[in-house]
Parts: structure tokens; C-alpha cells; sequence
């Protein structure tokens, strides 16, 4: 008896294994720098290791008003890394949105080059994170770039409808403040030789912060 008892003891006693939590996913990213387009404000490459699943959600705050949105870590781990890296390291802090479209082929605000539209950087390129099947619908925020792998600091974002190719990397799209947007296509751009409504805004755009959380 004194046996059974002493093995019974023995078995509720003893630990129970836990199963390990599963691991959250992860993606490389690779930061490469751009000696010829140095860094236009100080800020370090993000890790080259990243977080693939979750959602960042950022605040850009303007002279016009504030737009929210949601950033897809599944869909762009490194260029949603990127961002989030670059706002907390107050690159976007008191820069200018230097482009404006609203054609029938773009509309679009392009934001995060510091000097001028397409110039201005954070010292470092990375990679297209695209599967060709891209569309870029009003509130789309995806990347601005140069070419293939250009990647930086410059995005832009969707306020009508863009008929472009799927070479630009879809962060995620805006939850709330189109109305914003808005307001910065009703005043207006800067009248181009041409005629053509793709140019500075008439009245400056400026990102006084950007909040990643």
C-alpha cells in the first residue's frame, strides 16, 4: 500500500512538459549602403533580421492633418521594418512631401526625400518585396523607387488610383485621414510647362512627425 501510494505521489507530483511556443516568423533583409547617395539625415540600417508577421501601425501628422495606417509585416517584412526604423529614428521628422500627381494614370502624394522629389535618402538601399500581382488602389502606401532594388526612405501614397506596373512594394493602406489627402489635392499643384498636374504641391506639404507603434 505504502508502495502505491509513494507512486502515486510520484506521478502527480511530476512536472508536466509544456509544448515550446512556436516560434514567431522571421525574414532576412539585406540594408546594402549607398556611398554615392549618402544618408541626407543620420540614421543607422535596420536589423538585418525582422519580424514577417504583425501589423505596425503609424501616424504621419502634417500641416494638413493626420493620416493613419496599417502596415502589413507579412506582406513587406523589410520594407515595413524599414519604415517603422525610419520614422522611430525621426528621419521623416520635419521633412516635405515634394510631389504631387492627379492624372488619369497617377494620383499620388510622394513624401520621404529629403532634399527634393527622388533625392535625399537614408544612406542605403534593399530589395522589391513584389509578386507582380500588385494593385495600388486610394489609401495603398507602397515605396517609391528608382529602378529594381532601389528601395530608401521614399514612399508614397495613393489618393485617387494609380495604373502602374507591380514593381512598387505595398507597405499597407491608409485606415484613416483620406479626407486629409484630400485637402492637399484640392489645393492644388504647381503649374508644369506641359500642363501636365504632376509636380511640387502649391501650398507645402510638410510631415511635422511620423509615430510607429
Amino acid at each position: 500500500m505504502r508502495l502505491l501510494l509513494a507512486v502515486l505521489m510520484m506521478v502527480v507530483l511530476a512536472p508536466v512538459a509544456s509544448a515550446s511556443p512556436e516560434a514567431a516568423p522571421t525574414a532576412k533583409c539585406e540594408f546594402i549602403p549607398t556611398p554615392d547617395n549618402p544618408a541626407a539625415r543620420p540614421v543607422q540600417p535596420p536589423s538585418a533580421v525582422v519580424p514577417a508577421r504583425g501589423t505596425v501601425k503609424v501616424t504621419i501628422v502634417t500641416n494638413y492633418g493626420v493620416v493613419g495606417a496599417n502596415l502589413d509585416r507579412a506582406n513587406a517584412p523589410c520594407g515595413v521594418e524599414n519604415f517603422a526604423h525610419l520614422a522611430r529614428s525621426w528621419f521623416y521628422t520635419m521633412s516635405q512631401c515634394w510631389r504631387l500627381t492627379d492624372t488619369t494614370r497617377l494620383g499620388v502624394l510622394q513624401c520621404g526625400d529629403i532634399y527634393r522629389a527622388e533625392e535625399g535618402g537614408p544612406g542605403y538601399r534593399f530589395a522589391d518585396e513584389v509578386t507582380g500581382k500588385e494593385t495600388y488602389s486610394r489609401g495603398t502606401i507602397a515605396y517609391g523607387n528608382q529602378g529594381p532594388g532601389t528601395n530608401g526612405s521614399e514612399f508614397f501614397i495613393v489618393h485617387s488610383f494609380a495604373n502602374i506596373a507591380p514593381n512598387y512594394t505595398v507597405m499597407g493602406h491608409v485606415t484613416y485621414g483620406m479626407d486629409t489627402l484630400d485637402r492637399i489635392v484640392k489645393a492644388g499643384i504647381v503649374p508644369q510647362p506641359d500642363g501636365l498636374l504632376d509636380g511640387a504641391p502649391k501650398k507645402p506639404v510638410r510631415i511635422l512627425h511620423v509615430l510607429a507603434h
